[in-house]
């Protein structure tokens, strides 16, 4: 008798039990989820349209509501509607896989307030600035955090800064596209942003001062990571030349290796798709220097990869030159044809390029002095992206003339004229003649051109300029920004045919 009680009971906390868990999952099913970008302390992007996005389940009203916005989105089996209170909207759903996205029209720079997301349940995002937005990618010189920069301890000390918010997605290796993050927004503050991408951050802090505007920063970076790993299969797949790299990734999928074709592309940049963004920043290239010349394609398809997929045009894409280092046994011109790959990547409309062989450490590879690059990179971001007019860029190769003995060479971004670092002669010239062979060169500075010289080589016929990977040349413009290495050459190179 006491067995048989027991079993009744038994199958009575069963059915209790089973119940309880189907309430659950249905009202899981049922909640109006947004993506992980959207929660507290987040920034919207001004001046464009603003889309905002979830899940839920089938047959949901959604209704998303920002200060004087408000938009309402009926989703049904293979019908949509929407209605707005005040203006028309654009409205994109996709009734069938449980996803929903609704559009804001653009929104004024420094409004804030608070976002409500309506559908069965409420969510409520609070503390919502809206100013501009960057992408902040790369490997380890991106990921280097705050606490390990120069001067980190008054760096840190001084960062409250409540409209510059900070967004760090989590790391993750995907075989194909995901549709979310983890991360969250936080308000910069002493207390937030040791962790966070130093690079990211004095770039984001020099706009914010300049601007006067919330600014967001989304890192999104991985250390020792290769450019294709950034980028969509389908980019990849823009030029036979990077076929190499497709017929790696066909080899097989390996869940704990991030330099795979598109892996992190797929888990760490699909899941921002199509969030409203001002631009991107950009720190990579060291793991892609054995491949410096096909870097000169797989960097320009990159950028256009993501153009493409965010889908909001030629949007600013501004990125470091390496600095300076010495990479082990490898030929020295490696990097110099990185770097190369990276001055050329500039043919691209609306890209930046900060170079940093003068605050680099050739015994480092990641150098602490970010400051200067998020300043740098700040600076093309005000010059080009924001209309400020000022001088933003080193001295960068324009073209070159044989003058007997001699060839001249001319640069674009003189800026207030061309000088020597501390009144020092130039340094880091090389000249050679038809038999292809550099020594080195006494350069000297004449009006907004360089004339090079070797009386070793009377029948010059190219120079180069920091063609090694220690190289850290003084030639700057009077604004202090330092001139990019180069070749007025195209001899063959070191890196040719690596795929």
């Amino acid at each position: 008798m006491r067995q048989a009680k027991w079993r009744l009971g038994l199958a009575a906390l069963v059915v209790c039990c089973t119940a309880i868990v189907i309430c659950c999952t249905a009202a899981a099913v049922a909640a109006v989820q947004p993506a992980a970008l959207f929660c507290d302390n987040m920034v919207l992007q001004r001046d464009a349209k603003v889309p905002i996005w979830g899940t839920a389940d089938k047959d949901q009203s959604v209704t998303v509501q920002f200060s004087a916005q408000r938009v309402s989105v009926t989703r049904k089996e293979g019908q949509d509607s929407s209605s707005a209170d005040a203006q028309a909207q654009v409205v994109t759903t996709t009734a069938k896989d449980g996803k929903w996205i609704v559009w804001l029209e653009p929104l004024v720079g420094g409004a804030s307030g608070e976002l409500t997301i309506v559908g069965e349940n409420t969510v409520t995002i609070k503390n919502v600035l809206v100013g501009d937005v960057w992408v902040c990618s790369g490997q380890s010189n991106m990921q280097m955090s705050v606490s390990a920069s120069l001067d980190a301890e008054q760096e840190i000390a001084a960062a409250d800064h409540p409209n510059i918010r900070l967004f760090t997605v989590a790391n993750r290796i995907a075989e194909a596209p995901v549709d979310d993050c983890q991360g969250a927004w936080s308000v910069c503050s002493p207390q937030t942003v040791p962790g966070f991408s130093a690079v990211g951050y004095f770039f984001g802090r020099c706009l914010n001062r300049d601007l006067g505007v919330p600014i967001g920063l989304i890192n999104s970076s991985w250390g020792g990571t290769l450019a294709e790993a950034w980028t969509s299969k389908p980019g990849l797949e823009t030029d036979e030349d990077l076929g190499a790299i497709l017929e790696r990734r066909a080899a097989g999928f390996d869940l704990k290796n991030p330099n795979q074709a598109s892996v992190l592309y797929n888990g760490m940049i699909h899941p921002l798709l199509p969030f409203a963004i001002r631009g991107a920043i950009w720190y990579q290239g060291e793991s892609n220097c054995s491949r410096a010349e096909q870097y000169r394609k797989l960097f320009p398809a990159m950028i256009t990869d993501w153009r493409k997929q965010f889908n909001q045009g030629d949007f600013p894409f501004l990125f470091v030159q390496l600095a300076p280092f010495r990479y082990g046994n490898a030929d020295p011109a490696q990097c110099a044809e990185l770097w190369e790959a990276q001055l050329k990547t500039l043919s691209l409309p609306n890209t930046g390029m900060a170079v940093t062989t003068d605050i680099g450490n050739p015994g480092d590879i990641h150098p602490k002095n970010k400051q200067d690059v998020g300043k740098r990179l700040a600076l093309w971001a005000l010059a080009k992206t924001y209309g400020e007019d000022l001088v933003y860029s080193g001295p960068l190769y324009k073209s070159m003339t044989v003058e007997g003995d001699k060839i001249r060479i001319r640069f674009n971004h003189v800026g207030g004229g061309l000088v020597a670092k501390d009144g020092e002669p130039l340094s880091e010239f090389t000249i050679a003649g038809e038999d292809q062979k550099f020594v080195p060169a006494v350069a000297t500075i004449e009006g907004d051109s360089v004339v090079v010289r070797s009386d070793e080589v009377p029948k010059p016929v190219a120079v180069r300029f920091g063609w090694h990977d220690t190289a850290s040349p003084n030639l700057l413009n009077k604004e202090g920004l330092p001139a990019s290495p180069f070749r007025t050459d195209a001899f063959p190179m070191v890196t040719a045919g690596r795929k």
